[in-house]
């Protein structure tokens, strides 16, 4: 088994860069527990986002299934290559997480690769919203974040916790919480705790929608301010009297607050929205749909 991180470290001559948000993990059991979570077994692929020392990267590969491990610090590669490099399960790729193709690691692949990681702080929110637009050839998704964005996602409508990332991630993935880890399991201790959470792909999608990026744009207008009824929330869009004309069309009360809606009313809502479009109705487009995230992770 490889070494602990702090020895590691102290091996290599390196620290903790606190400017690309490592802290890395030092407790067993949650290692353990990602590893249970993510089923890797023997003919099966599994990404890890963020291989850091290789502490988890060393678990999944004793299961033996194929590691794509990615690391963009070449120090750390160095690390990875000296400590791993003969294992002939591993695959190192020095790259940015954030710019990979995970579809590349779908190929030739009859079980969808299981995601893991240890997310930095700073890049939850734009590394799950690059899952999502590879969740359709991904397996389970098993990532640590902080807990407070572990609370958001596993929310339900209505509760004060719940947003527009839950909606939109919620749609495809079922989420669940795996196990949390208090800050003292990081080396360097981070200010904040930590949760491990499993996102699964959904059977069949919670609410069908043709432009996925316009359903992401309209959750994203309903949630910038919360304090707004629907109707308001959507004017952004196109207009009161669209967003009027969505809202019956799917059945949803324009009165209501965003917060208390769930992925299937959005998706309805899309779905009118698309309907205009297609029909050529001024105000109805979703075509030129902003991609990003529906509200801060």
């Amino acid at each position: 088994m490889i070494e602990s991180p702090g020895q590691l470290l102290k091996k290599h001559g390196l620290h903790a860069r606190h400017s690309w948000g490592q802290n890395f993990l030092i407790a067993q059991s949650v290692h353990e527990a990602i590893v249970r979570a993510s089923g890797a077994r023997a003919g099966m692929r599994v990404v890890e986002i963020g291989a850091g020392l290789g502490t988890l990267t060393d678990r999944l590969l004793m299961t033996e299934a194929e590691v794509w491990a990615i690391e963009r610090d070449r120090d750390l590669c160095v690390v990875l290559r000296a400590e791993l490099g003969e294992r002939a399960n591993l695959v190192l790729h020095e790259a940015d997480a954030v710019r990979f193709d995970y579809a590349a690691a779908a190929k030739d692949q009859e079980t969808p690769p299981a995601i893991v990681g240890n997310l930095p702080y700073q890049l939850t929110g734009p590394l799950l919203f690059v899952l999502l637009e590879h969740h359709a050839v991904t397996g389970p998704w098993v990532v640590m974040v902080q807990k407070e964005v572990a609370d958001r996602l596993c929310s339900p409508p209505g509760s004060r916790e719940y947003g527009g990332v839950t909606a939109v991630m919620s749609r495809v993935r079922a989420v669940s919480r795996v196990c949390t880890a208090p800050r003292g399991c990081f080396l360097p201790a981070p200010r904040v705790d930590s949760a491990v959470i499993r996102l699964d792909p959904r059977p069949q999608p919670r609410g069908e929608v043709g432009d996925a990026a316009g359903f992401q744009q309209l959750v994203r207008a309903a949630f910038q301010q919360r304090r707004k009824v629907l109707s308001n929330a959507l004017t952004s869009l196109a207009g009161r009297e669209a967003a009027l004309r969505w809202c019956e069309v799917a059945g949803v009360d324009p009165g209501i607050r965003p917060e208390r809606l769930g992925p299937e009313e959005f998706a309805a809502l899309q779905r009118a929205r698309e309907a205009e479009a297609a029909a050529g109705i001024t105000g109805g487009s979703s075509g030129d749909a902003e991609s990003g995230d529906a509200g801060a992770a």
